[in-house]
This record gives structure tokens, C-alpha cells and sequence, in this order.
């Protein structure tokens, strides 16, 4: 097969199912992965609504697992029909950063710039896994090895980037077992963040948004919802929690909106942050933000700035670390949690559709319509069908 369908962006708000090249092996470090399952991002969106620099033509999907088809002669981990999950992050293995586990910040894989990815933009060369086929660039590094069979599918995909992203905003908060934590975004990664919070021990933990259906999902993970078109999120938190909280997670990140959602204000979460976190506590930020914003409603927002009381962050001596996750750091304890029963993070997915229905999938999450959170493409046949070839 010569051909492949695949996700291909075709500008704001438009996304087509469209016949392309497969790909070919180019290094012997290399291997062809036939996609099971790959998923829609909230990431995805920030392309799809036109607000960053992508271009036509470019092939969606950073969150890719399924079978591994072809091998470079080069790698000598992996073989041919393994079930694998690969990290968004691509990397070589081999720089600087690579060495302190920061995979995240590659300075290999995309000259000019740290740090690369399947299917996104400024991110490097690499086609997205929405799609039938995808390559996967050293990937004895790269590919995560998953049991055999289709069992966990759902939870599986979601160590490419979601889980490990929302466990990542907890450990960069400086959390502990035990602390208090708010987590404002209760979208897949801020519910990822939250459930993260639960699973290492947290004593109390605080979601904010202003979707019903979302808070309806982090109170049935024990969580506290906090509706901030209800009264201000901080007054709120405060007086549930008879102060300030331990750490506090942006999983909002550059598109956040007013109380009424009425407009965006970009710095709004991270200023809550800095008012409900206690002197000496921390902050983690792995909510995106872009250094250029095409859609942002002012010039400063255009160039990605963002104004922050820095001076109350430092009167507080808060703490604050962001940054992408480096998945590797995380996805194969996370991928043993969900084998011994301990983890079961799919419980954010919503829908589960063939790739031809992508583009109406495309629409529906970004509406937020019909109830659309968390979706999985099946690039090649659904899960069953995938069972019965094995």
C-alpha cells in the first residue's frame, strides 16, 4: 500500500480525512508503526482554531500507540508485531538534555529549537499518527513496550501525553503526599492532574472550570468542583479549605477566559494561582502557552506576553516550574500502575470513532457538543477488528 489516510489540517476550524504517502523507513534507527489508536488533543485544537502558525497540509495526532510493522536495521530492541505507545515528545537519546532525562527538550531532533513532536506545529518534520501509519525516529528511545493483545487500549494511549502531563503539573508543583492542591482546568490533562493528586495521596484537592459536565467528572473522583461563574474560584477554594492550599496546576494555559467566558485573559489563571497558593507553596504550569498567538484579542498577547505580580509570586516566596512533560520520565511507572490495577485513567475518554469520522469529531470537541471531552480515532478498524486479526 503505497497510500494512507490521514488527518490533514486545512486551516481554521477545517480538518480532512485525505489520502497521503506512508511512510518509509529514512534512518536505521527507525521503525513503521500501524496505528490502533491515536487521540484528539486539546493541544490539537489550539491548530485547528488557527491560534498558532501551523500550516496546511500538516498531519494532526501527538497522542499515537499500535503495532510495530517495519524495522530499521538498526534497532535491536523492538520486533516486528510489538504493541507499542509512543511519547509525544520525539527525541534522539543522545544530547545533553536527553542524558538528564529531559526529553521533553531534545536539542537534536529540531535544529533551532528544543524539543520535538509528531504532528505539530514548529515542532519538527514529524507527520502526526492520525493516520494509518506512522514513523517513529529512534525508537528503541522513543517506543514505550506494552503487553501484547488490545487489553488497556484506551488507558494505553493516554500515557503518549495526557497522564504523564497531568502527573507532571503535580510534580513540578513541588507536591507531597498528603498537601492540598488546586487545579484549575478540568479538561482531559487538568482531570489527568487531578487524578494524579488523588493517586499520590492528596489530602484535598480543588478543580475549577465552569463546564458542568467536567466538574461533574472531577467530583466523582473525589474531588472538591469549584464553578467559577458561581463567585470568585480563590474565595471559593479559601473558605472550602480554611486557607490557602498547598500547590495549585494550570491546565488551562494561554486560552483563558473570564468569569463569564465571555472574553479570554490570559494571565487570569496564573494570578489566581499566585492568590491561592501559601506562602512558600508551589506552582506547576504545564497549561500551554506559544510565543505567538495569531487569534489572541491584544498586540502584547499576539507576541505570547503575559503580565504576572511578580512581586506577590516573590513576597510569597512561591515557587514555579513549567514546562512540556518529559513523558519518558514517567510513562513506563504509569503503564505499570495501569497493568496492576491501580491506574485506570480512561475514564476521560468520551468517544471512540473510526479516522473517517474525524472531521466531524474535529467539530463536535471543539463545541464541546454532545458531550465530546476526550476522543480516540481507530486509524485502521476498530478495537474488536484489531482483536480478531491478532
Amino acid at each position: 500500500m503505497a497510500t494512507m489516510k490521514a488527518v490533514n489540517y486545512i486551516g481554521p476550524h477545517k480538518v480532512q480525512v485525505q489520502e497521503v504517502e506512508k511512510p518509509k523507513l529514512e534512518h536505521p534507527d527507525d521503525i513503521i508503526v500501524k496505528v490502533t489508536t491515536a487521540a484528539i488533543c486539546g493541544s490539537d485544537l489550539h491548530m485547528y482554531e488557527g491560534r498558532t502558525a501551523a500550516e496546511p497540509g500538516i498531519t494532526f495526532g501527538h497522542e499515537n500507540m499500535g503495532i510495530v510493522e517495519e524495522l530499521g536495521q538498526g534497532v535491536t530492541i523492538l520486533k516486528k508485531g510489538d504493541r507499542v505507545v509512543m511519547p509525544f515528545n520525539v527525541a534522539d537519546g543522545r544530547c545533553r538534555n536527553c542524558d538528564e532525562g529531559k526529553t521533553a527538550f531534545c536539542t537534536g531532533v529540531n535544529p533551532g529549537f528544543a524539543g520535538g513532536a509528531y504532528g505539530y506545529v514548529a515542532m519538527g518534520p514529524y507527520r502526526g499518527g492520525q493516520a494509518q501509519y506512522i514513523r517513529v525516529p529512534y525508537a528503541d528511545f522513543n517506543a514505550l513496550l506494552l503487553p501484547p493483545g488490545t487489553e488497556h487500549e484506551a488507558d494505553f494511549v493516554l500515557l503518549a501525553d495526557i497522564f504523564p502531563t497531568g502527573w507532571h503539573g503535580v510534580e513540578i508543583s513541588g507536591f507531597k503526599s498528603g498537601e492540598s492542591i488546586a487545579v484549575f482546568g478540568a479538561g482531559p490533562v487538568g482531570l489527568m492532574a487531578a487524578y494524579s493528586a488523588q493517586l499520590r495521596g492528596a489530602s484535598r484537592i480543588f478543580v475549577v472550570d465552569r463546564v458542568p459536565e467536567r466538574l461533574a467528572v472531577a467530583k466523582k473522583i473525589g474531588c472538591i468542583p469549584i464553578d467559577f461563574t458561581l463567585g470568585d474560584a480563590v474565595d471559593q477554594i479559601i473558605r472550602l479549605n480554611d486557607g490557602m492550599v498547598d500547590r495549585s496546576v494550570d491546565a488551562v494555559g494561554y486560552q483563558a477566559v473570564n468569569a463569564t467566558g465571555s472574553a479570554e485573559k490570559p494571565n487570569i489563571v496564573l494570578e489566581n494561582m499566585i492568590r491561592v497558593t501559601r506562602a512558600c507553596g508551589g506552582m506547576g504550569i504545564p497549561g500551554l502557552y506559544v510565543p505567538s498567538d495569531p487569534g489572541a484579542s491584544d498586540d502584547t498577547a499576539a507576541k505570547g506576553l503575559v503580565s504576572l505580580s511578580f512581586g506577590k509570586l516573590f513576597e510569597k516566596g512561591l515557587s514555579l516550574a513549567t514546562g512540556q512533560c518529559n513523558v519518558k520520565a514517567y510513562n513506563r511507572y504509569l503503564r505499570d500502575m495501569i497493568v496492576a490495577g491501580k491506574a485506570k485513567p480512561s475514564f476521560v475518554v468520551s468517544h471512540e470513532v473510526s479516522i473517517d469520522d474525524a472531521e466531524i469529531a474535529y467539530h463536535k470537541f471543539d463545541k464541546r457538543e454532545d458531550g465530546y471531552t476526550k476522543v480516540l480515532l481507530h486509524p485502521n478498524g476498530s478495537i474488536d477488528q484489531i482483536s480478531a486479526k491478532i
